[in-house]
């Protein structure tokens, strides 16, 4: 299906990228491709209220994303949620989005265990205010929404992508990715003991760790 790229949404995909790796970007790659997003702006978390501090300064984080996505010009490093004061959540970076496009479409790009977990954010009923949420599926994954929140994202779903270039929030999307078992705990791991993480994350990646010494013991 043919999308006009003029008035095609913005992506938005949050996480701790520590270190970004290729699973992260290759996700980035096919759910823009699936959905006809006009770009997909990656955006480190500064100070991620769900889950332990980053183990790299987000100034590290978002170097290494930006030397990542260098060969994409779609896929957008973003430094949101570092320029913001206090907690980085998502309600107060979509707001941010809002003012800054006006009515044009937003997708929030979520793994499927976030999105189980979604009324757990804070005032998680307000983000269909703001924005599409796309739920990225790993084969074998299943949604598990309970209670409120099920009869939520059940409410919303589409299953045209075209719907989401149709209107600036509201409505959510489930789509199946590949599934590239790389995790950036293991990636820490590797550079802990020495060993460098070839093949999971980009060369210019490992180059900065090295360089900046990041994730040694």
């Amino acid at each position: 299906m043919a999308f006009d790229p003029q008035n095609a949404p913005i992506g938005i995909l949050g996480g701790t990228f520590d270190p970004v790796h290729y699973g992260h970007l290759r996700a980035a790659v096919e759910v823009r491709e699936m959905l006809g997003l006009f770009e997909v702006r990656m955006l480190p978390s500064a100070r991620p209220p769900h889950r332990e501090t980053p183990a790299a300064a987000p100034e590290h984080r978002f170097e290494m994303l930006r030397l990542a996505t260098a060969a994409d010009e779609f896929l957008v490093p973003d430094d949101s949620e570092m320029r913001r004061h206090g907690p980085s959540w998502m309600v107060d970076t979509l707001t941010g989005f809002r003012d800054r496009y006006g009515a044009q479409p937003l997708v929030l790009i979520i793994g499927q265990d976030a999105a189980n977990a979604l009324d757990s954010w804070r005032e998680w009923r307000r983000l269909f205010q703001l924005a599409h949420i796309a739920v990225m599926c790993r084969p074998g994954a299943a949604p598990a929404y309970a209670g409120e929140l099920g009869a939520e994202m059940n409410r919303r779903q589409v299953s045209d992508a075209a719907a989401l270039h149709d209107a600036p929030a509201g409505g959510v999307v489930s789509m199946e990715i590949s599934r590239l078992d790389i995790a950036s705990t293991a990636i820490r791991a590797l550079v802990a003991e020495g060993r460098p993480p070839l093949f999971l994350t980009p060369r210019s990646v490992i180059g900065y760790i090295r360089e900046h010494g990041l994730y040694a013991c």
